[in-house]
């Protein structure tokens, strides 16, 4: 760690739980954001501010004006530019000493295996449920943590799906991908602001905590916000011993990533 960064992070370094150790652990680690908009903007805009050395965008949408009102990394003069080249001049902006890739594509498959393999922890901060599972599928195969975030309306949640252990669930105990669940979509249903900048900042400590391996992370919990009356619930998450993507039978399973 140089001088500058040094002073870069010296609010960090202060912490006892952190130190030069665990920032330089932001320094030497790669994360994967997967979706630039609401909860993705302040996820990876905190993520790059701290220091994490590598980070990688995906998504394969452009700035539209409905998204200014929420979607903080992306400015009206970037209206009609891909997502993932608008946030990155953001985040380069932030911090010029790290690196960004930006991938303007939706990614699936062996391609996002890939991807998922070579990350610290990914972030999904996506809106359909497809992807999330997809996501899901390819963290639990690689044995890599996942933060997931979901806003809509006034509501918000928050959690972290931890496969290294093989004793926490996987977003699937939770959210079965054999059930039907009816994607909610802001522009049919409305956001409140704010509360995607609180759940993609919570997203980011929650990837920050990971990576430098301190405190308590939510796995195992599903935290809740109620944004209209400002009220925060938590509940327990169950590991699924026949969940077919993590339970005690899914090496005999033949699942798509």
């Amino acid at each position: 760690m140089n001088d500058d960064q040094l002073l870069r992070y010296s609010r960090h370094i202060l912490l006892d739980q952190i130190g030069i150790e665990g920032q330089q652990a932001l320094l030497d680690a790669q994360v994967l954001v997967i979706g630039a908009g609401g909860l993705g903007s302040p996820a990876a805009m905190y993520l790059a501010a701290s220091g994490v050395g590598r980070l990688t965008l995906v998504d394969d949408d452009t700035v539209d004006l409905t998204n200014l009102q929420r979607q903080i990394a992306h400015t009206t003069q970037r209206v009609g530019q891909p997502k993932v080249v608008s946030a990155r001049s953001t985040l380069v902006d932030i911090n010029p000493d790290i690196e960004v890739i930006a991938l303007q594509e939706r990614v699936s498959g062996a391609r996002l295996a890939g991807l998922v393999a070579g990350a610290t922890v990914v972030l999904d901060c996506t809106d359909n449920f497809a992807t999330r599972h997809a996501v899901n599928r390819a963290c639990v195969a690689h044995k890599v943590p996942l933060v997931s975030g979901a806003v809509i309306r006034f509501d918000g949640q928050v959690s972290v799906f931890d496969p290294r252990t093989g004793t926490q669930p996987c977003y699937s105990c939770l959210f079965p991908q054999d059930q039907q669940f009816t994607d909610e979509a802001c522009s049919t249903m409305g956001v409140f602001a704010p509360l995607v900048g609180v759940v993609g900042s919570m997203q980011a400590a929650e990837a920050l905590k990971l990576i430098m391996g301190i405190g308590a992370s939510l796995a195992g919990r599903l935290l809740l916000l109620d944004g209209l009356h400002m009220e925060w619930s938590s509940m327990r998450v169950a590991r699924d011993p026949a969940c077919p993507v993590c339970g005690d039978e899914s090496a005999h399973c033949a699942l798509p990533i």
